[in-house]
């Protein structure tokens, strides 16, 4: 047995301690750290003196637990259920989850097909606020298909709005999406979502450290939120007030150096106002999954450049474009004028004027020159677009 807990061969041990542990115990994972598996469930079992950095309350309440707990049939229940248990030591167990430390999780619940530890090398968190506007649904789930048709596995916590419609835009372009439940993966959770959920276990992952039947709660949420950053490249939080549970998902992903990146809102939604203050610090804006990508992809993964489309004008020469610029849009003008107005010689100008007439940007009034109803159009489109 290795000191570290991690390669124990105790499998069902874990499974015991997941029913007595609660998902994120420290104290907990330092027992299994520094004693192993096998002694901290023999010790929970005997009662006795309490392991140390708890109370002799807690002490009591964690014995309580291991008195009710039967891993054998928390096991017959999963594979009812059609669901595993993967542990440090596991072929599937994501190695990144291990950068949560002694709050690493001590085993997770699995419902799917597919293999986790894959599916997270190249996975991607999309969170965001339960009450979501219409603008937040539709970027959360355009931001997921393209992720998804991009490759990136898309993870998020199976609640109502922004979590939901994440799931559902991975799906939608029949990619992979895995879902981090605050409860036993046998039981979903809202259960608004049941289909949802189901689907999720058919097409992607449906993932929990909480044993088969176990119950959400507000704290079981919060820890939930540090698997999904854990398992993840980079967190994007696509609309979040001030006090949104996703925000501690951000923050969970900047403590572990994982990519941290928010969708700005409208500013006068307080919906957005908790992505702003994350865009204020170290988050980085993205607005479509080919900056996501651009993130935490490979090299070479890179965005597309943003630009305006290309006006005519713009493929003038510099000096051409210096001396249509210079011409008044109200009047036919000199050549000495136009020149004194592009900083160029006078003959310099009459030959860029010629060149101009040539396109169809300016004509001749007289001793003068004049911008054609064609310039004007595009000196008009031109200030539009700045």
């Amino acid at each position: 047995m290795t000191g570290d807990g991690s390669d124990d061969g105790e499998p069902l041990g874990r499974v015991f301690l997941s029913r007595v542990l609660e998902p994120g115990d420290e104290a907990g994972g330092r027992w299994v750290r520094e004693r192993g598996v096998a002694e901290v469930v023999r010790r929970l079992r005997a009662g006795g003196e309490p392991l140390p950095g708890v109370s002799e309350v807690r002490w009591a309440g964690l014995v309580a637990r291991a008195a009710r707990a039967d891993p054998e049939c928390d096991l017959a229940v999963a594979r009812a259920a059609g669901a595993r248990f993967v542990c440090p030591g596991n072929a599937e167990w994501p190695r990144q989850l291990d950068d949560l430390g002694d709050g690493r999780p001590i085993g997770l619940w699995v419902r799917g097909r597919a293999g986790l530890r894959m599916w997270a090398l190249r996975s991607v968190a999309v969170v965001g606020a339960r009450s979501c506007t219409e603008y937040g649904t539709h970027a959360a789930a355009t931001l997921a298909a393209g992720l998804a048709e991009r490759g990136w596995v898309v993870v998020s916590g199976g609640a109502y709005g922004i979590d939901g419609a994440a799931h559902r835009g991975a799906l939608a372009a029949r990619g992979a999406t895995v879902a981090v439940l605050a409860c036993g993966v046998d039981r979903p959770y809202p259960r608004g979502h049941a289909a949802l959920i189901a689907r999720i276990a058919e097409q992607g992952l449906v993932v929990g450290e909480l044993p088969p039947g176990d119950h959400p709660t507000p704290s079981r949420f919060i820890l939930r939120n540090r698997v999904i950053a854990a398992l993840t490249r980079g967190t994007v939080v696509v609309e979040a007030a001030c006090r949104s549970g996703s925000l501690a998902t951000a923050r969970a992903a900047q403590r572990l150096g994982r990519f941290t990146m928010g969708v700005p809102g409208p500013v006068t939604s307080a919906l957005s106002a908790g992505v702003h203050e994350l865009l204020r610090g170290e988050a980085t804006l993205v607005t479509d999954a080919a900056e996501v990508v651009e993130l935490v992809g490979g090299m070479g993964e890179l965005a597309p450049l943003r630009r305006g489309p290309v006006l005519p004008r713009d493929l003038l020469e510099p000096g051409a474009r210096a001396v249509l610029a210079a011409l008044p849009g109200d009047r036919a003008a000199p050549a000495e004028e136009i020149a004194l107005g592009a900083r160029t010689t006078r003959d310099d100008a009459i030959a860029r004027l010629y060149e101009l007439r040539a396109l169809g940007y300016v004509e001749r009034h007289g001793d003068g020159w004049k911008l054609t109803r064609q310039a004007m159009i595009s000196v008009r489109t031109a200030h539009r677009g700045r």
